[in-house]
């Protein structure tokens, strides 16, 4: 159950974010998107079904509870190890959770199965949703997302207009941004012109940050950043819009187990190796020790990405390779 609920950990758009991990390893999404800090998907589908019990994610929520502060949530957030929609319980775990505390619960989904009904049901429990839109062009989809193949771009655009139209909560849109790929500038204002009509209440603009599924990916270039900012500032106005181009900091909360803490947060969050020292230093008497315990195990490894190291969970550890 230790990897149900974990956190809180620092986001960039929701502050201090309790996370639920609602869709258990090996990583099963319904795209295999080349940024993903997960890796590429080792299941691709549509198919929606149960994992967890409603009951185990309640236990799992109330013993997490136990270790830390609520005062130090700003949102409850299903992030999981995977697209959060395929889960056939995810109405069920949000009553289960609005039953047990009182905060804001916020979903991040790759929208891919937002024109399905049930899902945009489901979708309407949440107090915030954050959905995905790298791509309006056929071509430039299928390679930045690589979708399930039964997965069709224009019904999905679809979904969003009408899930937007139905939802009274906070509409949240993420683009993220890769050079060669979709950086192009007919592409954004494409994006652009299309979020406009789907009416987000924020857009976000963002780069990879952490180690991509595939090493080729690069983040678009500041020049490039600044005029795709300004061609979704013409479509959306520039109060809309905003840029995720930094770390989200160290304020990750480990509780009385830090291995199990440790492990539970990097199996979604590849975390900084100078700020895991910062954060342990505080806890235990020899922090190098410990991550040289975890990595030499097999458990973790050490990535580097763009001028920094990280430490992750090792995905084979996980799901059987």
């Amino acid at each position: 159950m230790a990897d149900i609920v974990f956190g809180p950990v620092p986001s960039r758009r929701l502050g201090r974010s309790l996370g639920i991990n609602n869709i258990p390893p090996p990583k099963r999404c319904s795209y295999s998107c080349i940024y993903c800090q997960l890796g590429r998907t080792k299941i691709l589908t549509t198919e929606r079904r149960r994992f967890y019990d409603t009951r185990v994610l309640k236990r799992a929520l109330s013993e997490r509870l136990t270790e830390i502060n609520e005062d130090d949530i700003d949102y409850i957030t299903f992030v999981p190890d995977g697209e959060p929609t395929l889960d056939e319980s995810l109405g069920e775990h949000v009553k289960v959770i609005r039953e047990s505390l009182d905060k804001p619960i916020a979903i991040l989904t790759n929208s891919s199965l937002i024109s399905i009904e049930g899902v945009r049901r489901d979708l309407m429990k949440f107090d915030l949703v954050s959905i995905k839109l790298d791509a309006v062009s056929e071509e430039v989809w299928r390679k930045i997302n690589r979708p399930h193949p039964s997965l069709n771009l224009s019904d999905i655009l679809d979904g969003m207009r009408i899930f937007r139209r139905e939802f009274p909560g906070k509409l949240l849109s993420e683009t993220m941004l890769i050079d060669g790929v979709n950086s192009e500038r007919s592409e954004i204002k494409q994006i652009a012109d299309e979020l406009s009509k789907i009416d987000p209440d924020k857009a976000y603009l963002a780069i990879p940050t952490r180690p991509p599924a595939e090493n080729w990916v690069k983040p678009v270039n500041e020049e490039k950043l600044v005029e795709s900012y300004e061609v979704f500032s013409e479509s959306l106005g520039r109060d809309r819009v905003e840029l995720l181009i930094g770390y989200e900091g160290m304020e990750f909360k480990i509780g009385r187990d830090p291995v199990k803490d440790l492990l539970s947060i990097a199996t979604i969050h590849p975390i900084r190796l100078d700020y895991i020292y910062q954060i342990l230093s505080k806890l235990i008497h020899n922090p190098n020790e410990l991550i040289e315990r975890l990595v030499n195990s097999g458990e973790m490894r050490i990535v580097k990405y763009r001028g920094k190291t990280f430490l992750i969970r090792r995905r084979r550890e996980m799901d059987g390779e």
